[in-house]
């Protein structure tokens, strides 16, 4: 209560964060057996009445072109990262897939200064040295096969490399999104994104998919724990982004990456849990000063 009543934004940006790595370790462990694309539906699915009903509570900005543009070139690459997102949670330990979301800030200095025309630091490089070392000591005592191998673990885990896809592809979407808010409102344009982002995955599910609309409706329960979840992850993150910088925002956002380890820990009983929680300790410390950098 008193973070909250001292500093709002970094309680709301922790419970982002804690919503975040709880909805990726419901999903995992109700629905793994579904699709990729249907386990990014089922999400978006249950989160749609939350987000809807969250539009008439909300002030509406004046839009002009930019604002859809913004969305419309948002939307195809955010169903990409979502694939490859889902299909990352499902084939690999969460303590190996979700660190490397470290890497979104690492790419957007190359995304921003070429959509956004923003420069780097010396803090932001020095955060990407520190992003790229927790990486490596993600697989830390494969050291024993030679000193390049941490790294050759990671082309060998495809949950790690599709996370890596999916940090990039953020990256671009992220840029793209902040000049979708600067011509509305972060809650306007979270909400209409996402609104917009799961009709789309619902519309084209039996054709991409392969599964029938109504399998969403399988685990109820389940699907509205996630749901309820991951709604409050948007709620709490665009209110939080709404008094802060939004780097700084994001890097305390991304301490998601600890609690999914302690989620692989505890729920699916990860192995090597010790040097994982240390690697992305290290990767999210070079998070935070990429976010002072901003």
């Amino acid at each position: 209560m008193v973070l909250y009543v001292v500093m709002p934004w970094l309680s709301l940006s922790l419970m982002a964060a804690l919503a975040s790595a709880t909805a990726d370790a419901l999903l995992k462990r109700h629905f793994a057996y579904l699709s990729p694309y249907g386990m990014g539906a089922l999400r978006l699915a249950y989160t749609l009445p939350w987000l809807a009903a969250a539009l008439f509570f909300i002030p509406w900005p004046a839009v002009d072109r930019t604002f859809f543009t913004a969305i419309a070139c948002g939307l195809p690459l955010e169903i990409l990262a979502l694939l490859c997102y889902m299909k990352a949670i499902k084939v690999s330990p969460l303590s190996l897939t979700l660190p490397f979301l470290a890497f979104t800030p690492a790419f957007l200095v190359i995304s921003g200064y070429l959509i956004l025309h923003e420069t780097l630091t010396w803090q932001g490089m020095l955060g990407i040295a520190l992003i790229v070392a927790g990486s490596y000591c993600l697989n830390f005592s494969e050291t024993k096969t030679g000193l390049l191998a941490p790294f050759a673990s990671i082309l060998r885990e495809p949950g790690s490399r599709l996370m890596l896809v999916v940090a990039a592809i953020y990256s671009v979407t992220s840029a793209i999104g902040k000049l979708g808010v600067l011509h509305s409102s972060p809650a306007f344009f979270g909400i209409v994104y996402f609104c917009c982002l799961g009709t789309l995955m619902i519309i084209f599910m039996p054709l991409v998919g392969g599964l029938p609309v109504r399998s969403i409706g399988t685990k109820p329960l389940a699907g509205l724990a996630v749901g309820a979840v991951y709604a409050v992850m948007v709620f709490s993150h665009m209110a939080a982004i709404s008094m802060v910088q939004a780097a700084y925002m994001i890097a305390v956002k991304r301490t998601s990456l600890l609690m999914g380890v302690l989620y692989g820990a505890f729920l699916f009983r990860e192995e090597r849990i010790g040097e994982r929680f240390f690697g992305a300790a290290v990767m999210l410390c070079g998070v935070f000063l990429i976010g002072l950098s901003g």
